[in-house]
């Protein structure tokens, strides 16, 4: 089990999260959002991918992103094609692909992105593209038709690490664990403390 730690913005906050050693961090090239990074990012130990998450933008944008950023993977979080998310595979990251899922799912439109990204990753539906606070109802994943594995997003907390133990003992390819606004005091500082006790529960899942 991966976790995933995004909307980081704060350096201080980076350094000490980096300390945690998540699998993945977050950094939010989206105007709009409240944890936008506008600024040069810190480095990262190589073990934690750097990930830069976009919303519709232009590719020639990710594509200078990611050496600027030192990125090591890119998460889609808008309605990017197949083409375009192939397109940026090429860039040499990992491409994580988010779908918004709220009352239903059709999960057969993940076909088509099959062969184009490296994990598709599942969020709340709500207002903004992300970070809207609150889960979807995870039993709908019992439609998931792919073997691809896949991200969980949306709203997670420390009060769900039994659902996700429940998920984990299903044949669902669940790959890794994202949380954001969950853990945070205001947009783009997360509490360390709670995160140190989410990783060591989720660990032992």
């Amino acid at each position: 089990m991966k976790l995933k730690v995004c909307g980081m913005r704060e350096h201080d906050n980076i350094a000490a999260l980096s300390a945690l050693q998540p699998d993945y961090m977050g950094f939010i090239f989206w105007a709009p959002s409240s944890r936008y990074v506008n600024e040069a990012t810190p480095f990262l130990d190589k073990s934690i991918k750097k990930t830069g998450v976009f919303v519709d933008a232009s590719v020639d944008y990710i594509q200078s992103s990611i050496p600027t950023h030192q990125l090591q993977a890119v998460q889609l979080h808008g309605e990017e094609t197949p083409g375009y998310c192939q397109l940026v595979q090429g860039f040499g990251v990992e491409v994580i692909k988010a779908f918004s899922v709220k009352d239903a799912f059709d999960f057969s439109m993940l076909e088509a992105y099959e062969n184009s990204c490296d994990f598709f990753l599942f969020d709340t539906k709500g207002a903004l593209p992300g970070g809207n606070g609150y889960t979807f109802d995870w039993s709908l994943l019992k439609g998931y038709p792919s073997q691809k594995p896949f991200f969980l997003s949306g709203g997670i907390g420390l009060e769900n690490t039994q659902e996700i133990k429940e998920l984990l003992n299903t044949d669902l390819p669940l790959y890794a664990i994202d949380v954001n606004s969950k853990f945070e005091v205001t947009p783009g500082l997360k509490k360390i403390e709670e995160l140190t006790q989410f990783k060591n529960e989720l660990y032992e899942l």
